[in-house]
């Protein structure tokens, strides 16, 4: 079950953060997701990257809504605070949380479902707030706890596994996190951990909202040819998962490819992705510019991966609302209550 933890063993040469701390201290329970599954390789980099930043874990907030993606925070920093929150309902969850102590670190996990589907318009509001978080999402293309029905970041051609091939425009969460002017914007690859861990260190540091969109294959129900984003169990034939209760377990895909490189990468199914990373010349200050590259490489059928936007000039939720330096949470009541006298001023405007 995913309350089981993990056993608190570790090499006593194990390398040590400036706490003290392994990296077997920001662990969680054992992941109850499938073998294979590219969350748990998301897991293991948000784990790496929150270690190498130092930060305690009682000074950490994990925040999810529901999906698969949202069983993540069960998965890391087992010692910090958790909130897992309806379906779609995350971000106006962590903006509360967030405005009553603002001194947390607050990393909310999502999936395309989560997110792109029922809680679009929470996450276009918490972009709007310049939201100070880490907010990644788990990008599969599909619903897994209901049985792998294709979700809004689906692509267009993607075959279910009943039915036609989906021919709806898919949400890019990076091109939506763009226009609407997110702070921090990079796209990676759940098997690319050496470009996935400095880009969740990069998000977790940034003052405001950022995006960290992660394309992680679904080893169970993107399982059919024709799938843009599946790790399927076979390479032959078409198998119904939904009829099985076993899924034989899957190695890793993992993707190892220099800055400015694009790679083709081979999902088990036979069916293939093309990645392409920014190189150094790319500017990620210009918005203009990364829509334009963005376009252009999505035309070409290349998935961008990388550092895409950063603006470090607008102000996050807190300095844009005014709110004092001290947490809400730590403010005495004689501070937070308005007092009878400006109540009755309040309330007289609505009489």
């Amino acid at each position: 079950m995913s309350y089981i933890g993990k056993p608190k063993i570790a090499h006593p040469g194990m390398p040590r953060n400036k706490l003290g701390l392994t990296s077997r201290d920001y662990e969680g329970a054992v992941s109850t997701l499938c073998a294979g599954c590219g969350h748990d390789s998301v897991t293991a980099a948000i784990v790496q990257a929150v270690f190498e930043l130092d930060i305690e874990p009682h000074m950490l907030a994990k925040m999810s809504g529901i999906g698969c993606s949202s069983k993540t925070p069960a998965y890391f920093v087992s010692q910090s605070h958790g909130f897992n929150s309806v379906h779609g309902r995350m971000p106006s969850v962590t903006t509360g949380a967030n405005a009553a102590n603002r001194q947390l670190t607050y990393i909310g996990v999502s999936g395309d479902g989560d997110s792109l589907s029922i809680g679009v318009g929470q996450f276009v509001h918490a972009i709007r707030r310049n939201l100070n978080m880490c907010y990644v999402i788990e990008n599969n293309g599909v619903y897994g706890l209901t049985k792998g029905q294709f979700s809004a970041s689906a692509d267009i051609g993607s075959k279910p596994k009943k039915g036609q091939a989906n021919q709806q425009e898919p949400i890019d969460a990076v091109s939506t996190a763009l226009s609407l002017g997110a702070t921090y914007i990079a796209r990676s690859f759940s098997g690319d951990k050496e470009q996935l861990v400095p880009l969740i260190k990069g998000a977790l540091r940034h003052e405001g909202f950022a995006l960290v969109d992660v394309i992680s294959p679904c080893v169970t129900f993107n399982d059919h040819e024709g799938s843009t984003k599946s790790y399927a169990h076979t390479r032959e034939f078409y198998h119904q998962v939904i009829d099985m209760d076993y899924v034989p377990p899957k190695a890793e895909i993992k993707a190892a490819y220099e800055e400015g490189d694009a790679m083709p990468v081979e999902l088990h199914d036979g069916s293939r992705i093309v990645l392409r990373k920014i190189d150094q010349d790319y500017n990620p200050t210009s918005r203009a510019e990364a829509f334009k590259y963005l376009r252009e490489h999505f035309n070409a059928g290349e998935i961008v991966t990388g550092l895409l936007y950063l603006d470090e000039s607008r102000q996050e939720m807190h300095d844009l609302m005014g709110t004092v330096d001290t947490p809400l949470a730590q403010l005495p009541l004689a501070d937070l209550q308005p007092g009878a006298a400006e109540l009755k001023k309040i309330l007289s405007r609505y009489s």
